[in-house]
């Protein structure tokens, strides 16, 4: 029988769409979601608190605002190595070790006996937060087609924000009840007990995604430098990291630092309403983040990101005509769907584009341009509030939102969706 004769092996991978599903995909996907849940309760339980467990030590908004900058500052100088480590020892490492790191600074947090101790926990946390997420994006990517990334993104992005929605109230209502430094205390289990469930039950990924990048690896693993410089030559990636910019931007400036400072001062707005009013944001979150996954799958990513975008900005605008608790809550739902659909598109996106054998370094980068938006927002936004008010400082972050959803309206190359799909079919691809 004469021998079969097996065509060379083509250094072009084929496409998304074309590979079949991986088998432990979906437990990936759902192992992750326990994880990031538990991690999220904990890490929202200080969120409404921590702006003002910052002024009982008697600093400024600017100083306030710099307390998130600490940690935005970490996850930007570990951000880009955390992936590229877990290109080399793995994805599950990582992810565990940066939740044990973030339980640890967690609880020295709720020791801290002066500003300064707090701003370096803060920075710890940064650390390992930055090595939590890259991996789990990065696990995300492995597994993930283009038919399925946005929905994939969407269900981790739902887990984050259902934990984020339980936490708020629990920790405005454990502050009122037992002191600022409380929540930190529960915040530290919870982390903990999120590494416990990432080691038993997140498998490891590196290496699911092989096979869509293995003629190209020689090309792509080389030259770090380099790689970084094209990234930053792509349009594509640029105008979605400002996008991502303005999101994280907003998450620690205008959410984070500004809407507490402003509802506490200004409303007379207690601990428990705050908490209430992050949790409210959430819940608002979970229940559009299916539909975003959905949409930006069928539609494409730019269909949900510029509306979202612009949707953000406006919200932000809102709040700033709030005289009573029910305005800001009305401004809160009007912000928690905003955010709720801007969620998954923006990863899914940069996903769509990362060439293959790049993931780590992709995703890293991409990262670091939110922690950037991480740490500017609230140091600018807080200065804001400090010389000149409330309503500026969110004029301010409102603007940045429906430029950055603008300019990728405008400018952006759609990845995804059923017109791009047609086209690759008309043209073999």
């Amino acid at each position: 029988m004469p021998r079969a004769v097996h065509p060379p092996e083509s250094t072009v991978p084929a496409s998304d769409a074309q590979r079949p599903a991986l088998p432990q995909s979906r437990r990936v996907v759902f192992a992750l979601m326990g994880q990031v849940f538990i991690s999220m309760i904990g890490t929202s339980l200080v969120s409404p608190i921590m702006p003002i467990y910052a002024q009982s030590f008697g600093v400024t908004a600017a100083a306030v605002g710099g307390l998130v900058t600490a940690f935005g500052i970490a996850r930007i100088l570990v951000n880009v190595p955390a992936g590229n480590l877990g290109e080399r020892i793995g994805r599950r490492p990582l992810l565990v070790g940066g939740l044990l790191i973030t339980s640890v600074a967690a609880l020295l947090s709720g020791l801290a006996a002066e500003f300064w101790q707090l701003i370096v926990f803060r920075f710890l946390q940064g650390m390992g937060s930055a090595a939590q997420t890259t991996t789990a994006m990065i696990s995300l990517a492995d597994i993930s087609t283009d038919r399925d990334r946005g929905r994939n993104m969407s269900t981790h992005q739902g887990s984050l924000l259902l934990g984020s929605s339980v936490g708020p109230a629990v920790g405005g209502f454990v502050a009122d009840l037992y002191g600022y430094r409380s929540p930190f205390f529960i915040y530290a289990l919870m982390a903990f007990l999120a590494a416990v469930w990432a080691y038993v039950m997140v498998p490891e990924t590196k290496g699911m995604s092989g096979t869509r990048a293995r003629g190209r690896l020689d090309q792509t693993n080389s030259g770090g430098r380099r790689a970084v410089r094209e990234l930053l030559m792509n349009p594509g990636f640029l105008l979605v990291s400002l996008v991502t910019f303005a999101i994280f931007f907003t998450r620690s400036g205008g959410r984070s630092t500004v809407l507490p400072l402003l509802g506490y001062n200004q409303l007379g707005l207690s601990e428990g309403q705050l908490g209430f009013t992050f949790t409210f944001i959430a819940l608002f979150n979970v229940a559009t983040i299916s539909l975003s996954g959905t949409l930006c799958d069928r539609y494409g990513r730019k269909a949900v990101i510029v509306p979202a975008s612009l949707l953000s900005g406006v919200a932000l605008f809102l709040f700033t005509l709030s005289s009573s608790y029910g305005l800001w809550l009305v401004s809160s739902a009007v912000l928690g769907v905003a955010t709720g659909l801007a969620g998954p598109a923006p990863a899914a996106y940069v996903a769509d584009i990362t060439v293959p054998g790049r993931t780590g370094l992709t995703m890293g980068l991409y990262r670091t341009f939110g922690d950037v938006g991480i740490s500017i927002g609230p140091v600018l936004l807080g200065w804001i509030v400090d010389h000149v008010g409330y309503s500026e400082a969110l004029w301010t972050n409102a603007v940045l939102f429906l430029v950055s959803g603008a300019a990728f309206g405008l400018l952006a190359k759609e990845t995804a969706g059923r017109r791009v799909r047609e086209a690759r079919a008309a043209c073999g691809g």
